[in-house]
């Protein structure tokens, strides 16, 4: 039977999603604490990879099992044997044609900026940080000009091994609620590094270093040179991936009922 999932983590208890040598990694933990679950060894796919200290809000993965769970017994079960900075919030049991990553046909992120002139406690592991005033009016503009089919050399890493550049942006905004300016971009597909590659340039505008339309340029060079820095990893977060229709996932975790509390 194959079974998929959601779960949130804190990227900055892990070195990434990716089983390496050196641990802990998300997949690594899962894969663990599914082996004690299901009494047999297992691999799991997840829908998108993120790196060290990268979160996520709803990351998506299956696996494949012969052991008879109920959901309820499975979520408890695992969450019961993973590390704090990770748990298992649903999970479903799917056809064997579901792929976490390839049965996805979009995804979002979003990348969270503190922007004030003192340096963040509390959120020193949540938000990047920028101590001078961004406009995010114009960091908004900015981001438009990235919206449809493009090919995406000049936010793509160097590092990045996909066959070719071309992704669809299908909504990109930036908003600020306080000290706070948000980055939400959905696509069909990321490249490696693609969204802290964006907010990079994206912050350049906001610093006033740049107009908005700066960007568009870069996008049409396709040249990695040109755009700004890579920005932090703390401040980026895997929030969702869209599915066909009939896989019907939560959003959010299931609400049990009371009985079977405790």
């Amino acid at each position: 039977m194959r079974y998929a999932l959601g779960l949130e983590y804190d990227g900055c208890a892990f070195l990434g999603w990716q089983i390496q040598r050196q641990e802990p990694t998300v997949q690594g933990c899962l894969e663990k604490a599914l082996g004690r679950v299901a009494n047999h060894a297992t691999k799991v796919t997840c829908c998108g990879r993120t790196d060290t200290r990268v979160h996520a809000l709803g990351q998506v993965a299956h696996f494949d099992s012969a052991a008879d769970r109920s959901e309820r017994s499975w979520v408890l079960g695992l969450n019961r044997h993973l590390p704090a900075g990770v748990s298992v919030l649903w999970i479903r049991q799917v056809d064997d044609g579901f792929h976490a990553r390839f049965s996805a046909f979009s995804r979002s992120y979003r990348y969270v900026i503190l922007n004030r002139w003192i340096r963040p406690a509390l959120d020193a592991n949540r938000k990047s940080w920028c101590r001078t005033p961004l406009d995010a009016d114009k960091m908004h503009d900015a981001a438009q000009l990235l919206l449809g089919e493009h090919d995406f050399t000049s936010f793509r890493a160097t590092a990045c091994q996909a066959r070719h550049a071309v992704r669809e942006i299908q909504q990109i905004s930036v908003q600020r609620e306080g000290d706070t300016i948000s980055l939400d971009v959905t696509a069909n597909g990321f490249l490696y590094h693609m969204v802290r590659n964006i907010a990079g340039s994206l912050i350049r505008v906001g610093l006033g270093e740049a107009p908005p339309e700066w960007v568009g340029e870069v996008l049409q060079k396709q040249d990695r040179t040109l755009a700004a820095p890579t920005a932090a990893p703390e401040g980026l977060y895997f929030v969702s991936a869209r599915y066909p229709e009939q896989y019907d996932f939560p959003t959010t975790p299931p609400d049990f009922p009371v009985q079977y509390a405790g």
